[in-house]
């Protein structure tokens, strides 16, 4: 699948990039070395710009691969990275994926998650042809909620291990 760009009015959704014209990598260290998205991500390690570069790469591949659509989230009229949104586990046989989400400590409190999946999700039921999207979050992500409930994701059930602090796993799922 060839990677598209896609305008959610207050918000830019494109690829993540390193290059001479945009270099995304030291604002996804300091997105993922930010307090709030190690407690929720803890096993995701994004520290070097070299590590930064190798997860862009990665995204890249999981494009290619039809593996997963994934956007930066940018502000439209400089281009700074304010988060990334996209739909991994992508099975296009099926129909299905799972959102996945994060935001820059400059992007929170702006509405960009709901925007941003929400435009996210129009793409993918409407030009992929997904029929289902999972969301999966902590318990004790409450953001997370409430982008799931923002989004029209509709609430299935509390599922695996109880993690101190953060709860077991709740799923939402969304159809077109």
């Amino acid at each position: 699948m060839d990677h598209v760009e896609i305008n959610a009015g207050e918000f830019y959704l494109r690829r993540l990039r390193a290059d001479d014209l945009m270099d995304d990598r030291p604002a996804l260290v300091e997105g993922f070395t930010d307090p709030v998205f190690r407690r929720f991500e803890p096993g995701l390690a994004v520290t070097t710009l070299e590590d930064a570069g190798a997860y862009i790469a990665k995204r890249d591949a999981e494009w290619a691969a039809d593996e997963r659509c994934s956007w930066a989230i940018a502000e439209p009229t400089t281009g700074a990275l304010l988060g990334e949104v996209g739909i991994k586990k992508l099975d296009l046989d099926a129909g299905t994926g799972e959102a996945s989400i994060w935001l820059h400590p400059a992007g929170r409190g702006r509405g960009a998650a709901s925007v941003s999946l929400g435009a996210a999700l129009r793409f993918v039921f409407g030009a992929v042809g997904l029929t289902r999207v999972d969301y999966v979050h902590c318990e004790a992500n409450s953001a997370s909620r409430a982008v799931a409930e923002r989004c029209g994701f509709t609430y299935v059930e509390v599922f695996g291990e109880d993690r101190p602090d953060l709860g077991r796993e709740v799923r939402w799922v969304r159809t077109p």
